[in-house]
């Protein structure tokens, strides 16, 4: 099954959730090819002296990218927010993503990100102003709320639809939560039982059977997968193929996910640049193969390659050891 955005049709209901530091071109099209339907960029800051960072500049990189490209912004000023999305559509943005969920103290504390959900006549004063400002669609994820004992996602996703936002993206914890405990996800029921645009459900999605546990209970239009695809970036096909068919989806083998890892790897040397793409590798290479047996023992050589060349030996001498002792285990 798939859902739409505006004028766009996306091939299943399955969204990468917008990650600082790992959802970059590379990752994104990783998880593309692996069966996310949708993708979203890294969250870029509206501040304009930002723009020409290289930092900022890399974010905005959709090269290759199958459309639409969706791009995530955040700020806490109308103005500022609307001269945001207007720069990154005429860079390329083809959906307008607002962030008002991440719980992070650097963002919150100049009241960005969740923070806005405390002031909820200026979370309708920038979805306006952004909505004025372009004509692709806009999207908004959002927490259930502030606090605990504040929870206004249902208030602000009336907001939303009135002010013209196009998909609601909802993580099942508030601000305060953090991500700390487990996602709840009847607020995210009771929102979607209270608007007509598309909600997406987010928080704690980890499993084939969750996934479908949350889509039925949340009746969310569709799923927004995040942490665990560091770890396991198949789960979208995993997922797809369990909706589609309701049977257990099998685990890859480890030579397809060996394959899928040097090939990543060797992206990000190319998109960062030698230096750089080797460092940003480490935290891939610990996600995807951290809780591997006998990792510890070549993990040190891997942190301390400088050369991609390096760091590729290295990787393919432990997994190819890996996978023929595991063979001849089974044989």
């Amino acid at each position: 099954m798939s859902f739409t955005i505006g004028p766009y049709k996306f091939d299943n209901r399955l969204v990468l959730a917008p990650m600082a530091g790992v959802t970059d071109r590379p990752f994104r099209q990783m998880c593309r090819r692996l069966g996310a339907g949708m993708t979203v960029s890294e969250m870029i800051s509206s501040r304009p002296d930002l723009r020409d960072s290289r930092k900022t500049r890399l974010r905005m990189d959709h090269e290759g990218e199958p459309g639409p490209i969706v791009v995530q912004i955040a700020g806490g000023i109308p103005e500022m927010m609307a001269e945001a999305a207007i720069y990154n559509v005429e860079h390329g943005a083809q959906i307008i993503d607002i962030n008002m969920g991440c719980p992070a103290k650097k963002v919150c504390k100049v009241d960005a990100g969740s923070a806005l959900l405390k002031d909820t006549g200026l979370v309708e004063s920038i979805l306006r102003a952004v909505v004025n400002a372009v004509s692709v669609p806009v999207t908004l994820k959002i927490r259930t709320g502030w606090s605990r004992d504040k929870r206004n996602a249902i208030e602000v996703a009336g907001l939303a639809e009135t002010c013209g936002i196009q998909a609601l993206t909802i993580h099942g914890r508030t601000r305060e939560d953090k991500y700390l405990g487990s996602a709840e996800y009847e607020t995210i029921r009771q929102v979607k039982r209270n608007v007509r645009i598309p909600i997406i459900a987010n928080g704690d999605i980890d499993s084939a059977k969750k996934a479908q546990m949350v889509m039925d209970f949340t009746a969310a239009d569709a799923i927004m997968v995040g942490r665990i695809a560091q770890q396991r970036p198949w789960i979208f096909g995993q997922v797809e193929h369990y909706l589609s068919t309701g049977n257990e989806p099998e685990e890859p083998p480890d030579e397809l996910k060996q394959k899928w890892l040097i090939n990543h790897l060797q992206n990000l040397h190319v998109f960062y640049g030698e230096h750089q793409g080797v460092q940003i590798a480490r935290k891939h290479i610990n996600w995807q193969l951290g809780h591997k047996k006998n990792y510890y023992i070549v993990k040190p050589l891997l942190m301390q390659a400088r050369t991609a060349a390096q760091q590729l030996e290295t990787i393919e001498a432990y997994l190819n050891d890996c996978y023929l002792k595991s063979y001849d285990r089974a044989s």
